[in-house]
């Protein structure tokens, strides 16, 4: 694709670096036929292709983009499906990382969307306000029905749809605190073979606090003595996809120094999406002579759990005679390439492991996504449980507890996260999602 960025424009390592990654694009369009999106909608404006265009032109012209420009970049889920696709590595997560970015910079949004866009950037990163928003939140639940579910614009979201998404998010029963989730350390069973940190995440430890403590249980079963560490917290992704970049380098640089000083061997996630945006802290950094080495280091330590469990090998198995489709969120398969770990992990530990048809295609969770652009996104659920279902699992099974969430929502049948069923198979508790 030919660019013309002025040599000013260039000057700034950013839009150096859109520019290079929009010079890779060859206009193909394999991205169209993989993006939820496009699929959805038809719209070329809502493919990874017709958003490149956009961006490019509000990027070259250095202007505010207009309301149809930023309407399709908002209803990208940043799945990153089209940078599996595409044959010429067009680094689409950083170009419309920037396009957002620029638009939070130069467009003013109307009055209802600015406030709900700070509500989430305010109570995403902070796990205690966002458990007292919840509780707040179910008091609201009886209204949801009288609030309106649908619009004129399949794709568009009007600030009520947005607040009805949001009650029906919350669920009936908030998880209590869990004792794992303070900062300690948990002892290796046996001999130690690693040292690592485990991120508490923000979002799963208020809304999935069993994940948290499965893992703590299965790495310290089998050797790894799992730390907790006191500054570390949020990763950043849920603020940097609302465009607030200066906010998501805050939390980024607090997980950074907490994490050098607990000398591990790894950060391990959990949580697929924070698990990209952990690997990408070398990326955000990049130009700040501070911070480079020190993301880039941590950013080499973090690994998924399935990952370093593929390292470490599951132990003294008890298997359980049941079949699992297995759901790759997209941040695991997109984000992190991360696709046979988790698969090979539940075949190790007994279950028969079922693909589901589509299994590129998003389930429409994307962190703020549900409650941005809820009828999207109850779509993409919807398409993802009937392909699901279609395969007759007796459980399902993801790496982020948001899709488990979102999946379960959509369904009878039982969904857990990966880690519960490892840890179940290798001498733990039965998951309490499988007693549906």
């Amino acid at each position: 694709m030919q660019t013309n960025f002025t040599l000013s424009q260039l000057a700034d390592p950013p839009t150096a670096r859109s520019d290079q990654i929009l010079r890779k694009c060859v206009h193909c369009g394999f991205c169209t036929a993989t993006c939820p999106t496009f699929v959805l909608l038809g719209d070329e404006r809502d493919s990874p292709r017709g958003r490149i265009y956009l961006i490019k032109a509000m990027l070259e012209g250095g202007r505010a983009p207009t309301e149809p420009e930023v309407r399709h970049v908002d209803r990208c889920l940043s799945c990153l499906s089209c940078m599996t696709t595409c044959p010429s590595g067009v680094n689409y997560m950083h170009l419309v990382d920037h396009g957002r970015h620029h638009i939070e910079q130069t467009y003013r949004r109307a009055l209802p969307d600015r406030l709900m866009r700070r509500l989430l950037g305010l109570l995403m990163p902070r796990p205690r306000l966002f458990r007292w928003a919840l509780v707040l939140g179910r008091l609201a639940k009886p209204l949801a029905a009288a609030l309106p579910r649908r619009s004129a614009d399949p794709g568009g979201a009007t600030f009520l749809r947005r607040v009805k998404a949001m009650i029906e998010a919350i669920p009936f029963t908030i998880p209590g605190f869990s004792p794992v989730d303070r900062p300690q350390t948990f002892p290796a069973v046996g001999r130690k073979v690693k040292r690592v940190a485990l991120m508490p995440g923000c979002g799963q430890q208020v809304l999935a606090p069993e994940v948290n403590e499965a893992t703590v249980r299965l790495l310290t079963r089998h050797g790894v003595e799992v730390v907790n560490v006191a500054g570390s917290g949020c990763c950043g992704s849920s603020v940097q996809h609302l465009g607030h970049n200066e906010q998501a380098l805050d939390l980024a640089r607090r997980n950074i120094d907490a994490w050098l000083a607990a000398d591990v061997d790894a950060v391990v996630i959990n949580a697929s999406g924070c698990g990209t945006t952990v690997k990408d802290y070398g990326h955000m950094f990049a130009d700040d002579d501070a911070w480079r080495d020190k993301a880039a280091r941590i950013a080499k330590l973090a690994k998924d759990v399935s990952e370093l469990m593929v390292e470490v090998g599951l132990a003294n198995v008890t298997p359980h005679p049941l079949t699992v489709a297995y759901h790759s969120a997209c941040s695991m398969q997109h984000g992190q390439k991360v696709t046979e770990p988790p698969k090979k992990l539940l075949r190790d530990a007994g279950f028969v492991v079922k693909d589901v048809p589509e299994g590129h295609l998003c389930c429409g969770w994307a962190g703020t996504y549900q409650v941005l652009q809820p009828e999207l996104s109850r779509r993409l659920r919807d398409r993802k449980v009937a392909n699901i279902e279609s395969v007759r699992p007796d459980v399902i099974a993801s790496g982020n507890f948001g899709c488990v969430g979102n999946i379960g929502a959509g369904t009878t049948i039982p969904i857990v996260h990966t880690v519960e069923l490892l840890d179940w198979a290798t001498g733990g508790p039965r998951p309490a999602g499988l007693r549906r």
